[in-house]
């Protein structure tokens, strides 16, 4: 099969897919093209035709599954970009284990994962059937030390596993509400560098619910025996909830007893968790392939008037369904009950992206009854089309095997060959390769500043936005650069007031309206939608309660919130006596350093080897700061040491510790490691540790300096560029960084 010619694609895409999914050698040089990519995915996938009896060549499939990729109208997940046609082999992205109560299931679970994280998925857990911390363990008449401890050896089993891989594991940890420790679940991430690869979500029931609304008790329930083990307020444990969400985003909640109402295998057992971003609920021991349409290809303009090209995106999706099942069929998946489940069940999750840019091609604002509405018609095409494909497959190729077990039991028209077809899934990395937005968000940024090699900063602007911009006469370089700074367009004036209202951003959007939008896409989605709601800094904890109970009487599935500003690493400014924020000013006068000066020195573990920080100090300040590293060679005990005099001179000159902190602090390295206090980045990041931990521990930034509201508060360790909250994940939309795999 020949390649259909030489791709057009943006910088931002082609360095996404070098750095991250392209082949490479042993020495990291690669040793394929973005059109060989897409070419080995789609001979691979293609090769699951020689099976069936559908009448269609493998080669042609192949053409056809090249075109649409290359296109850029639908991508699979990230594993199967990664992994088809390569000796791993392992497509999917999706995984929920069992975690038993006993140290022999606990730790059988420790080592699955380990083999799906090496294997570039990411795994949920239900850590509910885990006896309560203290009770008694019949073995060896200890008592047991609870979930949350477990939970830590599941991190740090994750954070060895994930330093050779070419995706970070994930993990999401979920916890029935009506679990006897609910409440240290509750907060067991308070501490942002605690479970660092986990995400964590409450496992919320309509009866601890309507135990909230009237105030009353409800009872916990021991998982030894299913028998009550003493009560709690309902509502003083949502307030917990409300308030740990609102405090830095941890945890999030599902609706445990929802999600079971839409299982389609009733008979074949009880989903407990998700997937780590909450979009894909599973049975014990089931995986999931995803891949998302891009909207923003199925647009038509005619006789001046914009329109969804419905028809084109029909086509889109009878192949991508057939692509994703035929992935079900040439993974390699890593353990062998796995695949049994997967080819018992065959679910599929097919979601969308490029929602906000179908919007602004449209000149819909997100905020309005008429993207509502837009949502609810594209996304019930999306799922009713979907099911044909699936139903059609299923004459030729037959039902999922276990439908004789579903919810589809003597429905012939719902005799489909995926038990689940839909699910919106995060995009973060595919959204940067196809050029769109993320999934159904609102566009995080409409312009941001990127970095280049040279030190040079570039400000890169959303294409329509600067379309439209240059098109209606207000575009400028100077323009583009302030909306860099603060990512919106809402309060500039001198831009027109209907391009305000349309190129909305994530922080432009209010709760309600970020809600509505999940609950439209929810009502025509098998599995769940991956979404965050964003809020402002300001926002207080009855704002977040209130979108609890929005989620829960709309009947999403889950929900996940973001309060700007909640988590470390914020800008910095100083306040003067008016109150007013200035930027810190050092002096320039470089203070001389007297004969004698006392302090201390630090080891401390990084990738590069130990490092040892001695830091001077005079007047109780810090003064001056020598690092030194052992056993890596020339070169960087070279750089090391001029980090140190460069930290040493900013010191002498005035410069606040909490603002070399801020510099260093984060600064991401090619051999990150695990230690006691949270994953050491690189030998910028280890000093900025040892001076947070000794001039700024409990007392946040200092002498005066206060935290600013941003974009993000937690910049990428990769590129140093925003940090999205969004889809349920952390994402960096300049280098496509995820923290959720």
């Amino acid at each position: 099969m020949e390649k259909s010619g030489m791709l057009t694609i943006s910088d931002n895409t082609r360095t996404v897919l070098e750095r991250r999914y392209l082949k490479k050698d042993t020495e990291g040089n690669l040793e394929e093209t973005p059109e060989e990519l897409f070419m080995r995915v789609a001979t691979c996938i293609a090769e699951a035709e020689g099976a069936y009896e559908d009448g269609l060549e493998p080669s042609a499939v192949a053409e056809a599954f090249y075109r649409v990729m290359t296109e850029f109208k639908f991508l699979p997940n990230s594993p199967t970009l990664m992994n088809a046609g390569n000796d791993l082999g392992q497509l999917a992205a999706c995984f929920v284990l069992p975690v038993e109560d006993s140290l022999d299931g606990i730790f059988d679970a420790v080592k699955n994962a380990a083999l799906i994280h090496k294997s570039g998925g990411g795994t949920g857990f239900s850590f509910s059937r885990l006896r309560a911390k203290n009770c008694r363990v019949g073995s060896t008449g200890g008592v047991a030390s609870g979930p949350v401890s477990f939970m830590k050896i599941f991190n740090t089993a994750t954070e060895q596993v994930k330093q050779g891989g070419t995706r970070r594991g994930a993990n999401m940890a979920i916890l029935r509400v009506d679990h006897p420790d609910i409440l240290e679940f509750i907060g067991c991430k308070e501490d942002n560098e605690a479970l660092n690869n986990f995400n964590i979500s409450v496992g919320v029931t309509d009866a601890f619910m309507q135990a909230v609304r009237q105030g009353g008790d409800y009872d916990l329930i021991d998982p030894r025996n299913g028998e009550p083990r003493g009560s709690l307020n309902a509502r003083t444990v949502y307030e917990t909830l409300v308030h740990q969400a609102w405090f830095n985003g941890d945890p999030g909640i599902v609706f445990l007893d929802r999600i079971n109402r839409d299982n389609p295998t009733p008979e074949i057992g009880e989903i407990e968790s998700t997937n780590p971003c909450g979009e894909q609920p599973l049975l014990p021991m089931e995986a999931c392939n995803l891949g998302s349409v891009n909207l923003s290809r199925c647009v038509v303009t005619e006789g001046g008037t914009t329109r969804v090209d419905y028809e084109a995106l029909k086509e889109t999706l009878w192949l991508a369904v057939r692509f994703l099942d035929d992935t079900i069929e040439m993974s390699r998946y890593p353990l062998s009950a796995i695949d049994e489940m997967v080819k018992g069940n065959r679910k599929i999750g097919l979601g969308v992206m490029g929602f906000a840019d179908l919007l602004f091609m449209m000149g819909i604002p997100y905020n309005t009854e008429e993207a509502v509405a837009l949502a609810e018609k594209v996304m019930g095409f999306v799922q009713a089309e979907a099911h044909e494909a699936s139903r059609h497959l299923a004459v030729s190729r037959g039902p999922f095997p276990n439908i004789d077990k579903s919810v589809f039991k003597g429905d012939e028209n719902r005799a489909y060959r995926n038990a689940t077809c839909t699910t919106i899934a995060p995009t973060g990395t595919l959204s940067i390769i196809a050029g769109c937005s993320s999934g159904i968000e609102p566009v995080f940024a409409l312009s941001f500043v990127r970095r280049v090699m040279d030190g040079d900063e570039l400000v890169e602007v959303n294409p329509l936005f600067e379309a439209t911009a240059r098109a209606r006469g207000f575009y400028s370089d100077e323009l583009m650069a302030r909306i860099a700074k603060v990512g919106t367009i809402a309060h500039m004036e001198e831009i027109p007031e209907d391009v305000r209202a349309v190129f909305v951003t994530a922080h432009d959007v209010s709760p309600e309206w970020h809600i509505r939008m999940q609950a439209a896409f929810q009502n025509h989605t098998d599995n769940a939608v991956s979404k965050t709601v964003n809020l402002p800094r300001q926002a207080t904890e009855d704002e977040v309660r209130d979108i609890y109970d929005m989620a829960f009487d709309l009947c999403c599935k889950g929900v996940t919130i973001y309060r700007d500003g909640s988590k470390e690493n914020q800008v910095l400014s100083v306040s003067d006596a008016k109150g007013e924020k200035t930027p810190a000013i050092p002096s320039h006068q470089v203070l001389d350093r007297p004969e004698i000066l006392e302090g201390f020195t630090s080891k401390i573990r990084t990738g590069m080897g130990q490092l040892y920080v001695t830091v001077t100090e005079m007047d109780g300040r810090p003064f001056e700061v020598f690092a030194t590293i052992g056993k890596s060679g020339k070169s960087t005990t070279a750089k090391t040491e001029a980090i140190g005099r460069l930290i040493s001179l900013a010191l002498r000159t005035g410069v606040d510790v909490s603002e070399i902190v801020h510099q260093v602090k984060g600064i991401g390295g090619e051999h990150a490691v695990f230690q006691k206090g949270g994953r050491v980045l690189s030998i910028p990041d280890a000093i900025g540790r040892v001076l947070e931990k000794r001039y700024l521990k409990g007392k946040g930034a200092a002498n005066g300096i206060k935290v600013e509201p941003s974009l993000t508060d937690d910049p990428c360790p990769d590129c140093g560029g925003a940090m999205a909250h969004e889809e349920g994940c952390v994402t960096c939309h300049l280098c496509g960084y995820t923290k959720c795999g």
